[in-house]
C-alpha cells in the first residue's frame, strides 16, 4: 500500500478512502477531522489559529512553504493542528522575515505531515461527503487495517469542548505596551483606553492586536470565567473569542453568556465561536456545517452591502431557531445564506461567524472593532 521509499506515508479517511504520499515535517501517526483551507495565503497564521485545534487541514492552494516561517505571524504560541496536507511544499524559505523553513518548523513543533497527494480529488470528496475524520502515518508498519481501527478510537467533533485545550489558564492583560503587532496608523492614542475583557475560547494574538488598535486595554479571562470575575475587573465591555470544537459544549461559556445579557449594562462581541455562543445564549441552536467554512474569499451581507471576510468554522448558527422579535439577522454568507451576523435589537450585543481582525485576510470588515468602541464610547455618555 506505501510507496517504495523511507519517506512514504499515508492519508486515510474513515469511510475507507486513503491517498499514499510523502512525509514532510514530524514523522509519526496522527489523527483528527479533515477539512479544508481555501486561502492562497497565510498557512502560518492557519496552523496557529486555535480554532483548528485537533484538526487536519487540508491547503487547497498547490504549493505552501515557500515565504518560510517568523516569530512574528503567529496566532498562537504553537501550531494548533495536529496534521498538514499538501500537493507540494517549498523546501527554499524565499522571504526577506523568515527565520526558519517550513518543514524545520513543523519538525521542531511535532507537526506530522504528508504532500505529494491530490489534493483536488480530496477536497472534492469532502465536499460530497462532508468532513470526515482521517489519520496520516508515515510509520510503513500499520496496515490498512490497522490504521482504520486506531482511526475509529478518534472522538467526532459533534459535541466535543475543547476549549479547555487552548484557553489560558491564568488572566494576562494586553495593551498598546505589549501587543505584538498593530497598525499605528489607526491606534487611537487615548488617556483613558478602553477597558475591555476577553473570554479567552481560543483567541487569536491579531484579535488582542485589533482590539488594542481601536484603543482597548484588553484583560483575557480564562473560558471558565464567572460574571463575577468579569465585573470585578470593571470593564466597559465583554468580548467572546473565537475556538474550536463544538460550541453547544462550551457550557460555562454560554452561561456566562447568558448572565451577561441578563446583567444588560455591558456591550457584548463576539467572534466566530463567540458568535455562535452569544446565539446560544439567546435561545438560539447551532449545527455542524457539511465541511465547514475556511478561507479567505467569503462573501458576507445584506440589502446590497458585502464583505469579503475570511472564514475558519465548521458549525453554524440555525436561523430558524433565532427569535426575530429580539434578533436580527445583520449579514448572510452568500455562499450557502447561513447566519453571518446577528446583533440584539435596542442592546448592545452582537456577533459576527467571521474573522475582522483578517489575519490572514481581506480587511472589509475591521468596522466591527469600531463599532464596538463606539457602543462603548456610548455607554460612557451614559455612566459619566
Amino acid at each position: 500500500m506505501f510507496l517504495d521509499t523511507e519517506s512514504s506515508a499515508i492519508l486515510l479517511l474513515e469511510d475507507g478512502t486513503y491517498f499514499e504520499g510523502i512525509s514532510f515535517g514530524s514523522l509519526g501517526t496522527i489523527s483528527g477531522e479533515v477539512v479544508f483551507n481555501t486561502g492562497m495565503t497565510g498557512y502560518q497564521e492557519v496552523i496557529t489559529d486555535p480554532s483548528y485545534y485537533g484538526q487536519l487541514i487540508t491547503f487547497t492552494y498547490p504549493e505552501i512553504g515557500n515565504t518560510g516561517i517568523n516569530s512574528e505571524d503567529n496566532e498562537s504560541s504553537h501550531p494548533s493542528v495536529k496534521g498538514v496536507i499538501a500537493r507540494q511544499i517549498s523546501k527554499i524559505s524565499s522571504n526577506w522575515r523568515h527565520e526558519k523553513s517550513f518543514e524545520q518548523w513543523l519538525k521542531d513543533e511535532n507537526v506530522v505531515g504528508i504532500y505529494g497527494i491530490d489534493t483536488r480529488a480530496l477536497v472534492r470528496h469532502l465536499r460530497e461527503s462532508g468532513s470526515l475524520n482521517g489519520i496520516i502515518s508515515s510509520d510503513t508498519n500499520y496496515s490498512i487495517a490497522q490504521l482504520s481501527e486506531k482511526l475509529k478510537k478518534s472522538p467526532s467533533m459533534s459535541g466535543l469542548n475543547l476549549v479547555d485545550k487552548v484557553t489560558t489558564k491564568s488572566p494576562f492583560t494586553v495593551n498598546s505596551l505589549c501587543a505584538a503587532s498593530f497598525d499605528q496608523r489607526i491606534k487611537k492614542i487615548k488617556a483613558r483606553p478602553y477597558k475591555i475583557v476577553a473570554i479567552d475560547f481560543g483567541i487569536k494574538q491579531s484579535i488582542l492586536d485589533r482590539l488594542v488598535a481601536h484603543g482597548c486595554e484588553v484583560t483575557v479571562l480564562p473560558a471558565n470565567a464567572s460574571l463575577s470575575s468579569v465585573l470585578d475587573l470593571s470593564p466597559e465591555g465583554v468580548f467572546l473569542s473565537n475556538g474550536p470544537g463544538d460550541p453547544s459544549a462550551v457550557h460555562s461559556g454560554i452561561k456566562l453568556a447568558k448572565k451577561l445579557i441578563e446583567y444588560e449594562k455591558l456591550p457584548v462581541f463576539g467572534i466566530c465561536l463567540g458568535h455562535q455562543i452569544l446565539g446560544l445564549a439567546l435561545g438560539g441552536k447551532t449545527f455542524k456545517l457539511s465541511y465547514g467554512h475556511r478561507g479567505l474569499n467569503h462573501p458576507c451581507g445584506l440589502n446590497g452591502k458585502v464583505e469579503i471576510t475570511s472564514q475558519n468554522h465548521g458549525f453554524a448558527l440555525n436561523s430558524e431557531s433565532l427569535n426575530s422579535e429580539k434578533i436580527e439577522v445583520t449579514r448572510f454568507n452568500l455562499n450557502d445564506q447561513t447566519v453571518a451576523a446577528i446583533s440584539v435589537i435596542d442592546k448592545p450585543f452582537f456577533g459576527v461567524q467571521y474573522h475582522p481582525e483578517a489575519s490572514p485576510g481581506p480587511h472589509d470588515s475591521d468596522h466591527h472593532f469600531n463599532h464596538f468602541v463606539t457602543l462603548i464610547e456610548d455607554r460612557r455618555r451614559i455612566v459619566d
